[in-house]
Parts: C-alpha cells; sequence; structure tokens
C-alpha cells in the first residue's frame, strides 16, 4: 500500500515537470520580438548571433524546437554520438553509428553572459542559498519557540500582548522593507558598534590566508530572511503550548508532584512542537523564494540573487534554467512532506 503511495506521487511530480518544461518553453517563445536580439543587443557580432540562434535551435520549426528542449531536459534521451562532450551522456544502447539511446544528467544549455552550463551556475549559487535558508530556519525556529513559549506562560500580560504585536508586525512587513531597514540601521549607520557588513560573502578571499569562512557576513540576511517564520512559529508555538497546557495529563503531571520546569519540557513542549514542525515542514521552499530580494539586497551570491541578474541580463537559458530548478525544489520537498505524512498516518494513503 505504501510503495504504490510513493509510486502515485511520483507520477505526479513527472507530469508537473513536464507542465513546468513545457510552460517555460512556450513562455520564452512567446516574447515578442527576436529572443537573439533581446539577449545579444548591440554588443555582439552576426557570427556571435548566428552561434546563440544555433544554440537554441530557433531555425527549426517550434515542434522541433519543444521536442529538442524536452530532449535536453529528460535524463533519458536519444542524441548523437558526436554530442558525448556536450552531454556527458552514459550509452544504453545504439541505433546506428550516429545516435544512442543514453542517461545524461538534464542539459539546461549554456548561458550567453560566460558561456559556462546552466547547471554549473546554478548549482554553486544554489549553495551560498541554502546555507542562508538553514541559518535563517534554526535563528526562526530557536528565537520562535522560545518567545512562544514565554507568551503560552505569560498569557495574557503586558509581556505576551506584546510578543504577539511584535509577531504580527514580523508577518506584515515585507522582506524586501525588513532588508533595507537591516542593511541600513545594523550594516550602515550601526557598523562601528555592530562590527557587521550590509554587504558580503560567506566565504572571503584574504590576500595572505587566502579563501576564509566569514560568518559574520550570514547574520544579516539571515535575520533578516527568518524574522517572518520566527513570527509564524511564534504565535503557533503559544497557541499550541496553551491547548497543550490545558489537557489531562497535564493536570496529572502536575498532581505527581513534578516541578513546571519539568511538566513543561517532558510533557507539555514535546506534544506542543507537532503543529509547529508541521508547519515548518512546507516553509524551506518558500524560503528559497522569500530569499531573492534578499540576497539582492545583501549583495549575497546566491540563487535568487543570480536569477534576478540573469533577468535583468536577459539571459533567458539561465532564467529558464532557474525557473525548473525551483520548481524541482518545490517538488521534492512537497513529494517529501506528502510520502512523510502518508507514513505516519495511513487514512491520507486510503483518501490518494
Amino acid at each position: 500500500m505504501i510503495g504504490r503511495f510513493i509510486i502515485s506521487k511520483l507520477r505526479h511530480a513527472l507530469f508537473v515537470l513536464i507542465g513546468v518544461g513545457m510552460m517555460v518553453f512556450f513562455l520564452f517563445h512567446a516574447l515578442p520580438g527576436d529572443p537573439v536580439a533581446m539577449m545579444a543587443g548591440q554588443r555582439t557580432d552576426v557570427s556571435t548571433r548566428s552561434e546563440m540562434s544555433k544554440e537554441l535551435g530557433l531555425e527549426a520549426t517550434l515542434l522541433v524546437q519543444f521536442g529538442k528542449y524536452m530532449n535536453d531536459l529528460s535524463p533519458l534521451g536519444l542524441h548523437a554520438a558526436s554530442e558525448k562532450s556536450k552531454y556527458e551522456y552514459f550509452p544504453l544502447l545504439k541505433f546506428n553509428s550516429e545516435y544512442v539511446l543514453a542517461l545524461k544528467w538534464p542539459y539546461l544549455r549554456r548561458s550567453f553572459q560566460n558561456n559556462r552550463k546552466v547547471s554549473d551556475i546554478i548549482k554553486e549559487s544554489l549553495t551560498a542559498t541554502l546555507w542562508l535558508v538553514l541559518a535563517a530556519m534554526m535563528f526562526a525556529a530557536l528565537i520562535g519557540i522560545t518567545l512562544g513559549i514565554i507568551a503560552a506562560l505569560y498569557s495574557g500580560t503586558l509581556i505576551d500582548k506584546a510578543l504577539i504585536a511584535i509577531s504580527t508586525l514580523g508577518i506584515s512587513i515585507p522582506s524586501f522593507v525588513s532588508a533595507v531597514l537591516m542593511a541600513m540601521i545594523f550594516g550602515y549607520y550601526l557598523s562601528d558598534i555592530t562590527g557587521l557588513n550590509h554587504t558580503g560573502q560567506l566565504y572571503t578571499l584574504d590576500p595572505i590566508k587566502g579563501k576564509q569562512l566569514t560568518l559574520k557576513n550570514i547574520i544579516l540576511p539571515a535575520i533578516t530572511l527568518g524574522l517572518r517564520p520566527l513570527s509564524i512559529i511564534t504565535q503557533l508555538t503559544r497557541s499550541s503550548m496553551l491547548e497543550v497546557l490545558t489537557t489531562q495529563y497535564i493536570r496529572t503531571a502536575r498532581a505527581k508532584g513534578l516541578t513546571n520546569f519539568q511538566v513543561l519540557i517532558k510533557h507539555a513542549l514535546p506534544n506542543a512542537l507537532n503543529p509547529v514542525l508541521t508547519a515548518s515542514s512546507g516553509w524551506l521552499a518558500g524560503l528559497m523564494t522569500g530569499a531573492f530580494f534578499v540576497e539582492y539586497i545583501f549583495d549575497w551570491k546566491g540563487f535568487g540573487f543570480m536569477t534576478i541578474r540573469a533577468v535583468q541580463n536577459l539571459d533567458f537559458p539561465l532564467v529558464m534554467g532557474a525557473t525548473l530548478a525551483l520548481a524541482v525544489i518545490f517538488i521534492i520537498i512537497n513529494i517529501t512532506v506528502d510520502i512523510l505524512y502518508g507514513i505516519l498516518d495511513p487514512r491520507i494513503r486510503k483518501s490518494q
């Protein structure tokens, strides 16, 4: 039963990926004017434009272009034997001396800004974004759960009302607004006191020591990105804790003579965190998209920064590849959460 449920989810994910690939392709070709002229501008000669047109396969019909694009994206595709250096495929079956059925990594083509493989650019930029997202989630979880517990323990008091007001404000402020404020206040005006920079990377190059890990550069963007989930976690923890503290087993634990700290840590907190962890599991993909403007404002060279620059430079192969990569991330996270829910709750498997 569980195997059938997982196969069903994977099949749905495959259809979604195919749909995203089709959407990206046809949106790109629906652009008005000549795509090559838009990307090349006035900086390139006729031969360069011809190479760009050949790379995109724009000389063929739209149906042939679509077939080639989907063949490039598919891990299992039919390719010319002469394209092995281009695709780095593993041949499975030879049809003749020219074509082979092969396994390969999806080919996202090359950037028109630096002629590098789009997949290589995405892998490099994703590393920086993943570190930023993980730091933001750790900050949001640790501080949010702590504040939620405090608000629940002091329910109805001034402390509780202040924490609710602050968390509501944190939910309401857009990430790009809070990013500008954080960069200006703590990274510029108060930089002498905080010691933080309003821009910077996780790794910096020292002329003597070489590549150095600079953790202070991740503090401001991580806090900025984590403000919204922190506010939500605070309110979820407070509501869940208030509900748990009124249950029968908490009263029984207190009647047995356990201290308030023991009741809170051993009995109330583990049960109160279940809905918080459930809600948090789906935020990782959301933080990936929320990091776009945060990275751009803090000059953090991650996935969002790379995508915005690609849009500005009309580097459509890179924009198309970034869109597909983001869709894959969303699908992997959502399908993993669905499968875990199905394993934990058989009713979900039966409803599929």
